[in-house]
């Protein structure tokens, strides 16, 4: 492919992401995002053979040491953020559900997690990134702390702050997930590792919590938040919290319904955009894909959602199956991360992806990434580069680019078109589900607001061409390949496509 790769970040993104403090949700919007799972990501000895099997559920050694080691690799594809696992000291020791290497089963507030490092190390991190123009968002659980053992034997002395029974909800596993009341105030977890839920509606509750997020961000400089499991919390929770935390706040709400969870976005800056991930991975996960429910989802979402530019978008993380689980097609991987990267929100992309690894679920999509070597060469790595790229200087050449909303201007049973950006800088993205057997073909493409004349580069191939008289756009598909179009005259001096 005929691109420039990222071997640092750009002037552009260093201007766009000037090392700040208390970053907002207008500054997050045009970041994006590098998922890492800490324990999985880089070990501080640059080993990258060590053992590790996701099937252990055992800590495996990563580390923020590791992470620092490794910003070149992260920023080689063009990210401007890090996302990291949450940092709180977590239940020791092994579980008959394995270790808290994901860090999800927090124990204390107050302390950090020493399997990950030090205060100073997580200080050196957000330091590194700053210094590279680049943002830190940190991962938090609100809803729950961690305990080995059944929940009606749990020592509540053992969790910090939080050390009395009075501080929790009363024991009971969820049982009925379209009773709200229920997700609520009963429990994750199973009988052997509880996560006793915290009764976030009492002020105590909401004070300590409140006063530890402010800290947490302050001390270490942390850009933005990624909230756990916020559908299991009061909404009126939220809204104190993401004002306390001063920073963009982000929430994971796992539940397809657009409406359901578009409504905590009333209350959190944004949420993780679990409505167009399902229909997303149905379009494109095999070569009968629901391309139609992928139309629908775009429309759903911008009438629904409070602002679906600011939404966490997505199509890999540590919570659901990796999508080479789902087809080895290449063409189809980077259809996904195409959409996924230029449609609206904020784009993140999960550790290993890049590698097109194939972990089917939790825990084998829980790899140690160090195990592939951090290759530059991989082709889903240089993808990710370039359609870093190309939305970077979107956004370079319109300020406006961004709150532009995303809508389809075709589709059939195999393709759909869509655009984002206003006259004269739009971005035309053509994305199928044909796969890489699907024959050469070529079609006129109307709708794409571009005048007759006008010089379009189509980005992956670096090949020009001129709008039609009629005002269309001649796409000539092949192997099943995502096409990319910008006006020519906005990409001089951008080094993409050697312009």
């Amino acid at each position: 492919m005929g691109y420039v790769k990222f071997l640092s970040v750009t002037a552009v993104a260093l201007k766009l992401v000037a090392s700040t403090f208390a970053a907002t949700a207008t500054d997050w919007r045009s970041q994006s995002i590098y998922q890492v799972i800490t324990d999985r990501f880089a070990r501080t000895d640059y080993a990258l053979t060590d053992y590790c099997n996701p099937n252990d559920r055992a800590y495996c050694g990563g580390t923020w040491v590791g992470i620092i080691n490794n910003l070149d690799y992260i920023q080689s594809m063009g990210f401007t953020a890090v996302w990291i696992s949450p940092v709180t000291y977590n239940l020791p020791g092994s579980t008959a559900d394995g270790e808290a290497y994901h860090g999800y089963w927090q124990q204390n507030l107050y302390e950090l997690n020493p399997n990950f490092g030090t205060a100073g190390d997580l200080k050196a991190l957000s330091e590194a990134l700053h210094k590279r123009g680049m943002f830190l968002m940190v991962d938090v659980v609100v809803n729950h702390f961690g305990y080995n053992g059944a929940g009606d034997t749990v020592d509540y002395t053992q969790l910090h702050p939080f050390n009395k029974e009075n501080y929790y909800h009363p024991y009971c596993l969820i049982s009925n997930y379209s009773d709200q009341d229920n997700v609520e105030d009963c429990w994750l977890g199973d009988t052997q590792v509880s996560l006793p839920d915290l009764a976030t509606e009492e002020s105590l509750v909401t004070e300590i919590y409140y006063s530890w997020i402010h800290d947490l961000v302050a001390n270490y400089s942390i850009d933005g938040l990624r909230i756990d499991t916020v559908k299991h919390v009061d909404k009126a929770f939220w809204a104190g919290f993401n004002s306390a935390a001063g920073v963009f706040c982000t929430g994971e709400s796992l539940n397809y319904d657009a409406s359901y969870t578009c409504a905590y976005q009333n209350y959190l800056d944004s949420v993780l955009n679990y409505p167009m991930y399902g229909p997303l991975v149905q379009a494109f996960s095999s070569e009968h894909g629901d391309m139609s429910g992928l139309v629908d989802a775009i429309n759903t979402i911008k009438g629904v959602c409070k602002d679906s530019t600011i939404l966490g978008a997505f199509s890999e993380n540590h919570d659901v199956p990796r999508f080479a689980s789902f087809t080895t097609d290449m063409s189809l991987a980077m259809n996904t991360i195409a959409f996924t990267m230029l449609a609206d929100g904020v784009p993140i992309i999960y550790q290993g992806q890049e590698a097109h690894l194939a972990g089917s679920g939790d825990p084998a999509n829980r790899e140690a990434i160090w195990k592939t070597g951090f290759r530059t060469d991989l082709p889903l790595h240089n993808f990710i580069s370039l359609m870093n790229q190309i939305r970077r200087q979107a956004i370079e050449m319109d300020k406006n680019y961004l709150i532009y909303k995303n809508y389809p201007v075709y589709s059939n049973g195999h393709v759909i078109a869509m655009r984002k950006g206003f006259d004269g800088y739009q971005v035309i993205t053509v994305l199928t589900n044909a796969g890489t057997s699907d024959a050469e073909y070529t079609f006129a493409l109307g709708g794409t607001g571009f005048q007759p004349g006008t010089v379009l580069v189509e980005v992956t191939k670096c090949l020009t061409v001129s709008i039609s008289g009629d005002g269309s756009l001649d796409v000539a598909m092949a192997q099943g390949l995502p096409k990319v179009f910008y006006p020519a005259a906005q990409l001089s001096g951008s080094g993409i496509c050697s312009l």
